[in-house]
């Protein structure tokens, strides 16, 4: 029977029952509400140990991953430094092509300004021609490489990129959950909270295999371009030791041409500077000679005259003495020897004429020959060399 079931005239006495009751209730609650207080007490520690190591696990968790992207970037970070100076390199060997290039079109330049006759597509200028294109293509491969680390540099630098704000937000991620870890009850008193206190859902939730995903992703996309890195290291390489091998070998080819058409070009030169006095020898004993020729000549036609005189003289004899003697014969035969001898020497004054004119014009033509041989031996020993000497193709 409850209080409010009690009649008017036993309500107004005290019932002992009645308070026994509700003391026995309040005893009850009060004993429920202290199980409560330590139940909830130690759900409420449960959870916060629950809590505490469910933070101290993700923070292991990301300092796992943090590890894992500080030594990804610092293997980007080399490798973006590498490139930058084997970059360096191949702009320096690119540098490198430019003068050697000037000197053999200055080279191919020089040798048109020799002689007509000495313009001949020989080994010189066949060798300067393959050096020029040798050189032009190994600048070209060498442009092309440039460009080729310039962009891996860039998808090294945008990896990188993709670790550091993966790292940043992991760094902030730890310190938050660091701080969530070291929070208590007491801590954030003073706190000013709203008065309903709502756990909002965050904006943009990921699940924890999406999270790692993502770092994955960031460590997967740095160790691809790090391997595109190291192979376009090992071709570069390649290429900076073949381009300067190439180079060498062209350059080392067209001096020897140079060397070889300069031994030849003497050696033509020093034939005809030894024939040349010999044959101005000759042209001054074909003067000697038709000097004396000359001589014989006036020699003869003074005889002839004489022998003409006496036959003059004598046919004005008497007429019985008209006689056809042994004098006579001797005399006209001596006149018709003499008119021979006189016509062969005139013959060859002639003929020493002619040949002292091909002699002059053999010396003329072989002073020329000289003259061009000369200038291309300056050209090519003294100008083209000049300009050769300083070249030298280091490796790259």
């Amino acid at each position: 029977m409850s209080v409010l079931d009690l009649s008017p005239q036993q309500g107004d006495e005290p019932s002992l029952t009645n308070m026994e009751l509700s003391l026995n209730s309040s005893e009850l609650f009060t004993a429920q509400c202290k199980r409560l207080l330590v139940e909830t007490d130690k759900a409420c520690k449960r959870m916060q140990e629950d809590d505490n190591k469910q933070l101290d696990r993700w923070i292991r968790d990301i300092q796992f991953v943090k590890k894992e992207l500080e030594l990804k970037l610092e293997e980007m970070t080399l490798e973006i430094d590498a490139l930058v100076v084997l970059q360096g390199r191949v702009v320096n060997a690119l540098e490198a092509t430019k003068e050697p290039l000037r000197v053999t079109v200055l080279c191919l330049e020089e040798r048109m300004n020799r002689f007509p006759s000495e313009k001949l597509h020989g080994g010189v200028d066949r060798e300067l021609l393959k050096e020029r294109d040798v050189i032009k293509g190994v600048a070209s491969l060498l442009q092309r490489v440039v460009e080729q680390i310039t962009e891996q540099i860039r998808l090294n630098r945008s990896a990188k990129y993709h670790l550091e704000q993966d790292l940043k937000e992991k760094s902030e991620a730890q310190c938050i959950d660091s701080s969530c870890a070291l929070m208590t009850s007491h801590s954030i008193n003073n706190l000013q909270r709203s008065k309903n206190t709502k756990t909002a859902a965050p904006s943009s939730a990921v699940t924890p295999k999406f999270w790692e995903n993502i770092s994955d992703i960031n460590i997967a996309k740095a160790e691809h371009q790090k391997t595109s890195s190291l192979s376009l290291k090992v071709l570069v390489e390649s290429v900076l030791e073949q381009t300067a091998a190439d180079m060498q070998k062209q350059v080392q080819a067209t001096t020897a041409a140079f060397q070889l058409h300069i031994q030849d070009v003497k050696n033509a030169k020093s034939q005809m500077e030894e024939k040349l006095p010999k044959i101005l020898s000759e042209i001054t004993s074909q003067q000697r000679i038709r000097e004396d020729l000359q001589v014989a000549i006036t020699e003869n036609e003074q005889c002839l005259s004489l022998a003409q005189a006496r036959l003059a003289l004598r046919r004005q004899r008497p007429g019985k003495e008209q006689c056809y003697d042994a004098v006579q014969s001797q005399l006209l035969a001596e006149v018709q020897q003499l008119t021979a001898n006189i016509r062969r020497l005139r013959e060859e004054v002639a003929r020493s004429e002619d040949v002292q004119k091909a002699l002059v014009r053999c010396q003329l033509e072989l002073q020329e020959h000289i003259e061009v041989k000369a200038n291309a031996l300056y050209i090519d020993e003294v100008i083209c060399s000049q300009h050769r000497e300083p070249i030298i193709i280091h490796s790259f």
